[in-house]
């Protein structure tokens, strides 16, 4: 079972601060919480998001691509299981703002245990990021 977990942490580098702003709080509306000159946090779907000012941020230099289901994604990646109408209401978002996606939105593993809506993009500073849903997470999530 899924319920009841608690948020978690992420901090992440970012090229610059202002773009990492724009592109979470305005791109993806990501309400915004503390912040310093260095570092902002984001309130993603509950989670505790930072990104830290880091110019020499190689994450581009270091991003792979692996097969999965057929279609290539970013390695390393982050991001939140969602439920189905959130997936389908911030894929909406996202397309609003004409978000260039790495792997477009999409139903993988079709039929099978751990059928899934997927999508992957970048931020200005390139993490790559995932944002899926299952039909049913409890039953889904996990399923082998």
């Amino acid at each position: 079972m899924v319920a009841a977990l608690t948020p978690f942490h992420l901090a992440i580098g970012v090229h610059d601060i202002a773009k990492a702003r724009w592109f979470y709080g305005e791109q993806l509306g990501f309400g915004e919480g503390r912040s310093d000159t260095h570092w902002v946090d984001f309130n993603m779907f509950g989670h505790q998001l930072v990104v830290h000012l880091d110019p020499e941020c190689s994450r581009p230099n270091d991003l792979r691509f692996k097969p999965v289901d057929g279609k290539q994604v970013p390695v390393p990646h982050f991001g939140v299981v969602l439920t189905m109408p959130q997936w389908h209401e911030f894929k909406e978002r996202l397309e609003s703002v004409n978000t260039q996606f790495v792997v477009a939105p999409h139903v993988r593993f079709k039929g099978q245990a751990g059928e899934q809506a997927t999508l992957f993009f970048m931020d200005p500073s390139g993490n790559a990021l995932e944002f899926k849903a299952f039909a049913d997470i409890d039953a889904e999530l996990f399923a082998c």
